[in-house]
């Protein structure tokens, strides 16, 4: 699952992350700290969406069927 963290983990992934507009402007920032962001910066706060959290399970159990069919064809 870490190298997933590793494809999920940005500030567009984080339940922090919040978009909105301020004097006509985008204002991309971090509610928990405070700070303007861009999507694609990475802070070791980071705490993914729900769905984001759903998507890196499922895809962990897809990979672990994968690898356990692929360790059942080898033992035959």
């Amino acid at each position: 699952m870490a190298s997933m963290k590793k494809s999920y983990h940005c500030c567009a992934t984080c339940r922090h992350f919040r978009i909105g507009r301020e004097a006509g402007r985008v204002d991309i920032r971090c509610d928990r700290l405070g700070y303007a962001t861009k999507s694609h910066y990475q802070f070791s706060c980071w705490n993914p969406r729900v769905d984001i959290v759903e998507k890196m399970r499922r895809q962990s159990q897809d990979t672990s069927v994968r690898t356990a069919g692929r360790d059942d064809s080898a033992s035959t």
